[in-house]
């Protein structure tokens, strides 16, 4: 267990970059989860409706949650050997790594979780390295 990483992470991809003493290394891990599925079928106000034509929520919500941990599990078994971790990302999925973490009593790792908006493969990789530098107040 050495390393550093860093992750950007929203429910559609996740981008590491990892901190080694061989050196950083970028990855990127797709969900291939699809947006919150919406309901199809008819309106009422325009013709018939039945309930059979649409799958009901919870069970959307179900494969969407089976599909969302999937991804997770993925994300936290290339994290696994890393020592000390920063999550950051635009949405929930960061809060949701993160409790997915603890629950796995990784939790401890995480070094910070942060909120940040859409960023480059370059853009990620300066802010884990700038996160971990040397020198830096509340560097672990």
């Amino acid at each position: 267990m050495t390393g550093k990483a860093g992750v950007w992470i929203d429910h559609r991809r996740a981008v590491l970059v990892t901190l080694t003493a061989a050196g950083e290394h970028t990855t990127t891990i797709l969900s291939n989860v699809e947006k919150h599925p919406e309901r199809t079928g008819d309106s009422p106000l325009k013709g018939s409706y039945e309930a059979t034509q649409v799958p009901a929520d919870d069970s959307r919500q179900r494969a969407l949650t089976g599909e969302l941990n999937t991804y997770y599990d993925s994300v936290i078994t290339a994290l696994r050997e890393f020592e000390t971790l920063l999550l950051f990302g635009p949405g929930e999925a960061k809060g949701e790594l993160h409790k997915r973490l603890v629950k796995m009593k990784l939790g401890a790792r995480v070094s910070a979780v942060e909120t940040q908006d859409r960023m480059t493969h370059a853009q990620i990789a300066a802010k884990v390295r700038a996160h971990f530098a040397p020198g830096r107040p509340d560097h672990t």
